[in-house]
């Protein structure tokens, strides 16, 4: 028996115990899971791609046009997953606004199979304090390890990610097993913020982002490029623009030092495909 939702951007259909979103468009799976906002998702052989998210491990392919969500119910899909890979926003017609920029319409025709993934706020904020002067092989291995340790057995396999209360608990040192260095600290103190509730990550995507932005900044070790990231990959706000030193260059070469208007309200977005085009096409800066 087959089950239908209706979508303002797209059909999703549950068939055979997956879930088939179709016709879908801006959306490569490389691209989006492997470009640096997500650190929990691997390619399988057959061009799938599996990863732990929301307590789960999900297994994902795209197929003529077509978006499946393996061992999923149409009901998971649309309590979860269709925010989580912004499937209600219009990527297309995102593009071909960006594309008034003579700059983005290079990015966008280069890197637009790009979406904005709404991860889990606490799972995001922790995962960029461990990304600081990281890169992302040990990123991956650093996280994996933590949720070996202190995560919960997820559903269809893997480990999720530690809850905020379990990490608050741990003693100095206690996360010395995975190997995580200097961060530890960090860690640690945004779990104990977070737990207690002076960090309340709920409240924060209701904020006007400079507020929100001050919030994660209380915590050790956030400075702005992380408060950005946890703005942007795990609240919501798609205003919200990281800043690193390869990012400020390509500002400086490619703007003069400024995104102009018309990419403001997206900034975020704007920015992945600045970065992942900048990058993959080695562009001078």
């Amino acid at each position: 028996m087959l089950k239908t939702e209706s979508k303002s951007l797209y059909e999703a259909l549950e068939e055979n115990g997956n879930v088939v979103v179709w016709p879908i468009d801006s959306l490569d799976l490389a691209q989006t899971l492997d470009c640096g906002q997500a650190f929990r998702w691997a390619p399988n052989d057959d061009g799938s791609w599996s990863g732990v998210a929301h307590g789960r491990m999900l297994t994902v392919s795209l197929s003529a046009g077509k978006f499946i969500l393996h061992d999923c119910s149409l009901a998971e899909y649309k309590e979860i997953w269709e925010q989580y890979f912004d499937l209600d926003r219009d990527y297309a017609e995102l593009k071909r606004r960006f594309s008034a920029d003579p700059v983005m319409e290079k990015a966008v025709q280069y890197a637009g199979g790009i979406r904005v993934l709404k991860q889990e706020p606490w799972e995001t904020l922790c995962s960029f304090i461990i990304s600081q002067n990281n890169n992302i092989k040990r990123i991956k291995g650093i996280i994996s390890r933590l949720c070996e340790q202190f995560g919960e057995p997820a559903r269809g396999g893997g480990y999720a990610f530690p809850a905020p209360e379990k990490l608050a608990a741990l003693p100095s040192g206690g996360l010395s097993q995975i190997r995580c260095g200097f961060r530890e600290k960090y860690i640690l103190d945004a779990a104990r913020k977070v737990a207690s509730g002076e960090i309340d990550l709920d409240a924060l995507s209701s904020m006007p982002i400079d507020m929100a932005r001050d919030e994660l900044m209380k915590i050790t070790g956030v400075g702005p490029k992380v408060a950005a990231c946890a703005l942007l990959y795990g609240l919501g706000f798609k205003d919200a623009f990281p800043i690193d030193v390869w990012i400020r260059r390509a500002l400086e070469v490619l703007y003069g030092g400024e995104l102009p208007q018309i990419l403001l309200k997206e900034a975020g977005i704007a920015q992945q495909y600045l970065f992942y085009y900048v990058r993959e096409e080695k562009i001078k800066i």
